[in-house]
């Protein structure tokens, strides 16, 4: 028998399938981390499942994670966007990732790349926590708040130090599969 971290809602396939193919594998692809990034800031007190279900109609909505035409996209667009009754229609947040696209496409002209920014806060090495039960897990770490400042710093919004420790643990930056988890 399969066995899973105890937070995955096996009742919902989209739960699922991001916890077996995407949390916590170690990603490198700068659009891929960008649109974890915008997905982890729409989280920000709602629920992932929520986020989760809402995915395709985001890439839609923010035209699949091109940064450069979201850094372009106007505050008429972004008002638009409060229509769209598929996507979270937030309007800190949709002009947060107005925001971030611009920081993100900063940082890569800064950097290199976005990958080589975010990964240099743990030597490009993934941490391996050992987690016997996935409500172990912290909330936020000294390094999270680390790397919250510094992505502030750059511009980025809605990136506290919570949505940043998600975020690293989404990417594989910070492993906290648990231990017993065929996936760890």
């Amino acid at each position: 028998m399969t066995k899973r971290c105890g937070w995955v809602k096996m009742n919902n396939p989209l739960y699922v399938a991001y916890h077996d193919e995407e949390w916590g594998k170690p990603l490198h692809d700068d659009w891929k981390l960008f649109e974890l990034l915008c997905m982890e800031t729409y989280q920000a007190g709602l629920s992932w499942e929520t986020i989760l279900n809402k995915r395709q109609a985001f890439r839609e909505a923010f035209h699949f994670y091109d940064a450069q035409k979201i850094a372009q996209m106007t505050d008429a667009d972004l008002d638009g966007l409060l229509d769209n009754p598929d996507i979270i229609r937030n309007k800190m947040k949709i002009y947060a990732t107005r925001a971030n696209a611009q920081a993100f496409l900063a940082v890569q002209k800064q950097f290199g790349s976005f990958n080589d920014y975010i990964w240099s806060f743990v030597d490009f090495k993934t941490i391996d926590n050992q987690i016997l039960n996935y409500k172990e897990a912290p909330a936020k770490t000294e390094l999270s708040e680390t790397m919250s400042k510094a992505l502030k710093k750059q511009g980025f919004k809605f990136v506290g130090p919570v949505c940043v420790y998600s975020f690293l643990e989404a990417a594989g930056l910070i492993n906290d599969h648990e231990n017993d988890c065929d996936w760890k």
